[in-house]
């Protein structure tokens, strides 16, 4: 189940689990998130096609803000097959394009280092950038999700 989100705009700190219709029904409301969703729908595909099993969405997208830019994801590498990978999702080069362009969002590895602090992107997308307070973020497991 997603929260309600705070007085910030974010979701409460800590990993919030969802099925993807609950993420469609929570943060779909408009004709551009429908259209982030698609691209994020497509890349789980991918990411479920090469086995992986848990994915972390974080940004803008699943926040209050009215009309996101893209979405930013990270995705568990345990267990994926990196010769079913599509090489997009670790394509990094010219600030991710590839990846937006195919996909209409960042996907990250959640384990790959994100700051010079050493944070991983799984701690990093817990973090908000303007506060440094802990937000919250969603996960999906590719495992028992219907896509």
């Amino acid at each position: 189940m997603i929260p309600p989100l705070n007085a910030a705009g974010n979701l409460p700190p800590g990993i919030h689990w969802a099925t993807w219709s609950e993420l469609v029904d929570r943060f779909g409301a408009s004709p551009r998130r429908v259209q982030l969703l698609d691209g994020l729908k497509r890349a789980l595909q991918s990411l479920e096609d090469a086995g992986c099993q848990t994915v972390y969405v974080d940004g803008s997208f699943v926040t209050a803000k009215e009309v996101p830019g893209d979405f930013d994801a990270c995705w568990d590498p345990l267990e994926v097959d990196g010769g079913r990978l599509d090489p997009v999702l670790l394509d990094f080069s010219n600030r991710r394009a590839a990846q937006k362009a195919k996909y209409g969002g960042e996907l990250f590895p959640s384990l790959a280092f994100a700051d010079p602090a050493g944070n991983t992107f799984l701690e990093f997308f817990q973090i908000d950038k303007s506060t440094g307070e802990a937000k919250g973020i969603i996960a999906i497991d590719l495992k028992k999700v219907q896509l």
